[in-house]
């Protein structure tokens, strides 16, 4: 499985940028994965939307506080059936401080929640994040997830 994940921006604070690159080394040990910076809403469209015209086709995802919630296990979940059943890179993708527009969201396969709270575009990354390692944990039976 090839997971990107993808973020609106220059990541701003080193701290961010630590904790991206922990958890993109975590999961890499689960699934090819990658982190990307694209310039604004319409770069990432142009990369990854429905009709993109890149060389390799993919299932975009965006996370947005008017998606979809789900729980570690849903989540886990999600991503084990996508790995079983979709060959294309699945590829999240996180907005900027205003969010996603309604074409961006049309665009996309799905639209996911990571919760109600309204977090910062770059925190709400590394939470994303965490979440995807988790899932993987879970799927392995991993202990990490044990523990709560």
């Amino acid at each position: 499985m090839k997971i990107k994940i993808a973020w609106i921006g220059k990541t701003k604070e080193s701290a961010i940028a630590s904790l991206t690159d922990e958890y993109l080394k975590r999961i890499s040990r689960y699934a090819q994965v990658e982190g990307i910076a694209v310039r604004d809403e319409a770069d990432l469209l142009a990369k990854f939307g429905k009709d993109a015209k890149t060389a390799t086709k993919s299932t975009l995802v965006l996370m947005d506080s008017r998606g979809k919630e789900f729980s570690s296990e849903q989540f886990a979940k999600f991503l084990g059936n996508y790995q079983d059943r979709n060959p294309l890179p699945l590829v999240f993708a996180i907005g900027g401080a205003d969010g996603f527009s309604a074409e961006a969201r049309s665009a996309a396969a799905n639209v996911i929640s990571v919760g109600k709270m309204t977090l910062a575009h770059e925190l709400a990354r590394v939470v994303l994040l965490e979440q995807v390692y988790r899932a993987f944990t879970i799927l392995k039976g991993h202990p990490y997830h044990s523990g709560h």
